[in-house]
């Protein structure tokens, strides 16, 4: 006996809504025969009805509020593709979950400011709330870690979550341009927003950190928790000197537990050249997991993007349409517990230091006496430049330390006279 469709109503057709729209419209047959029964647009809404998406959407139902997604009759799921953390996404998603309605998203904001809320609103209706494609594009990680690593203990996850920044950072390291220059090339090419603040000042990696912090932990998603620093203030010189150390620049998510207390940070830092993580380029993703079982390991692949997203909603869809679903965050919402937040502090990690300064007699001396006094000491110096009439770099590296100790430090050396710009710290990683 052929099922009965699985009907979907879709808010939001920018790029990923279109995408979701073009894939179930080219792989219609495929699906339905994967899945047992057709997946059937019922109905969709969107700002602009007139505007050429390069999709047929002639045949479909238009509504003018996405509530009214919810009200249609035998709708199994709404997908929710508008963005951002309030206003009409928040709206739909409580609206389709309170009518026990699945809802499947790829809002990343969404879940990182309410997904608790949320997940405990889905359980008590019986709904399903999906959102593969919040996190990573066409990585299943979110897959993954509720339920390919659900035996495991999480121990850390950390990654390049935000491919607009691993774009801006590689371009910078193999063409020696300045930030601003190949943010702009970046902006033409479609990897950068008009407004990119999001990517570039780490908050896209932190929403897409909290998510996967709530699955690997059992914590609630609080994105107020993170430590979150973005790559405006690399310069072409910084990626100069990582290279002569030995290491690349990205921009990594990190969560680790530590005796029962979790630290979440997103941050430009340091890795070796040569790791796995420093060979993952252009608009690629990582993420990296260790499990107290499973040892460490890595899901790679395009984070963003039409294709990549919106097959991730549709894997949601067909998973719906199977009748497969499982808790939003693999526990029940109400266990998830407040984190413990760990002490950045306390870390111990090796650093990077420049500064620029001016060239005079006893500046090094003044420095290395700075880092004495708070505990910090230095495994290399790099100076370049000798211009008693311009500034130049000293680079540092120190050996372990707690960041607390390094922090203090450079704060002190930063009200030194001879400092012409603010010091740049960054951790080193070698995971």
């Amino acid at each position: 006996m052929v099922k009965k469709p699985f009907r979907i109503g879709i808010a939001g057709l920018g790029t990923v809504g279109a995408g979701v729209v073009r894939v179930l419209q080219s792989n219609a047959d495929l699906i339905a025969a994967r899945t047992g029964r057709p997946i059937e647009i019922a109905a969709v809404c969107a700002r602009e009805r007139t505007r050429d998406r390069g999709v047929d959407l002639s045949i479909y139902s238009w509504v003018d509020n996405p509530l009214a997604l919810t009200e249609i009759k035998d709708i199994d799921a709404v997908v929710e593709l508008i963005g951002g953390a309030e206003g009409p996404a928040r709206q739909l998603a409580e609206a389709a979950l309170k009518r026990g309605c699945a809802l499947v998203t790829a809002n990343k904001a969404l879940l990182a400011h309410h997904g608790y809320e949320l997940a405990v609103l889905a359980e008590q209706q019986g709904a399903a709330l999906m959102f593969e494609a919040a996190v990573a594009g066409g990585i299943p990680i979110i897959k993954y870690l509720r339920e390919g690593l659900a035996a495991n203990n999480i121990k850390a996850i950390h990654g390049i979550l935000n491919g607009t920044c691993n774009y801006i950072l590689t371009e910078m390291r193999e063409t020696g341009r300045s930030f601003a220059d190949v943010l702009k090339d970046a902006q033409k090419k479609g990897y950068a927003e008009a407004d990119p603040t999001f990517d570039i000042e780490g908050v896209d990696a932190a929403h897409k950190l909290c998510v996967l912090s709530a699955l690997a932990f059992g914590i609630r998603p609080d994105f107020e928790a993170l430590n979150v620093t973005g790559i405006s203030h690399i310069s072409a010189k910084d990626i100069s000197f990582a290279r002569e150390l030995g290491y690349k620049i990205k921009l990594l998510g990190i969560a680790r537990r530590i005796d029962e207390k979790i630290t979440q940070a997103v941050e430009p830092c340091l890795v070796p050249a040569d790791s796995t993580i420093g060979a993952i380029e252009g608009v690629f993703n990582a993420v990296f997991v260790e499990g107290d079982f499973v040892g460490s390991s890595l899901a790679e692949g395009r984070g963003a993007g039409a294709g990549p997203t919106a097959s991730a909603v549709v894997a949601d869809l067909i998973d719906l349409a199977r009748g497969f679903h499982i808790l939003p965050f693999g526990v029940p919402a109400r266990t998830l517990r407040q984190a413990v937040r760990g002490d950045a502090g306390d870390l111990l990690s090796r650093f990077y230091l420049h500064l620029v300064v001016k060239d005079r007699p006893g500046v090094l001396a003044d420095i290395a006496a700075i880092m004495r006094d708070h505990n910090v000491s230095m495994e290399a110096v790099l100076q370049r430049g000798r211009d008693p009439d311009k500034p130049v770099s000293i680079v540092i590296t120190s050996h372990p330390v707690r960041q607390a100790d390094i922090t203090r430090a450079v704060g002190q050396m930063a009200s030194l006279a001879i400092m012409k710009e603010k010091p740049r710290l960054l951790r080193i990683e070698r995971f």
